[in-house]
């Protein structure tokens, strides 16, 4: 099996959780309370090398997965969805998937809502007023709301890589460098 089916395998699974945690939030008129739970999830996978390792190691049984995870939706204050969702995918040895799922379903209900989400990765960290001027000049190129998803990378130096849709603008100075690097060595 490549790289590329495993990757497509995992797609899918996650594509099928999501669209079902979405109709039934969306049944259920619970949409935000899913956005909460995303937000959290996040978190949680960015911050705590022990949740990640909980979600994609084989030595922990689907009972230890399943216990963890209930235990986490408690202290997280999870929706009931999610929640439930949660401890399906733990029983099935599905959490591998959860980052997939994370972004999946912030990418169904940002389509639900006529939003389209840019990932924009700077240098250092954007304040309020940068993220609000980027995301009026992004909504003004699109015609759609744009919410942001940004993280920082200090081996940009400065400027901006904003990723919206298939489109990508690579401003940040690494780029610039490597391109005149490039230039310098067909010259020579």
């Amino acid at each position: 099996m490549d790289v590329s089916e495993t990757a497509s395998i995992s797609t899918g699974i996650a594509h099928r959780y999501a669209s079902a945690v979405f109709e039934l939030a969306k049944e259920a008129s619970k949409v935000k309370d899913i956005e909460t739970d995303l937000d959290a999830l996040q978190g949680a996978l960015s911050d705590s090398e022990d949740f990640r390792n909980l979600i994609h190691s084989p030595i922990y049984t689907r009972e230890q997965q399943g216990n963890a995870v209930d235990a986490l939706a408690k202290k997280m204050k999870l929706s009931p969805t999610m929640a439930n969702t949660l401890s399906l995918m733990a029983s099935k040895r599905r959490l591998f998937v959860l980052p997939q799922l994370v972004k999946t379903l912030r990418e169904k209900i940002a389509e639900d809502k006529g939003e389209v989400t840019a990932e924009v990765t700077s240098a250092k960290a954007l304040t309020k007023a940068q993220s609000d001027k980027l995301a009026k000049s992004l909504k003004a190129t699109t015609g759609k709301t744009v919410s942001l998803q940004t993280t920082v990378d200090e081996s940009l130096i400065g400027g901006l890589i904003v990723k919206v849709g298939s489109k990508m603008i690579d401003t940040s100075i690494r780029s610039k460098l490597n391109s005149l690097q490039n230039a310098m060595k067909e010259v020579g």
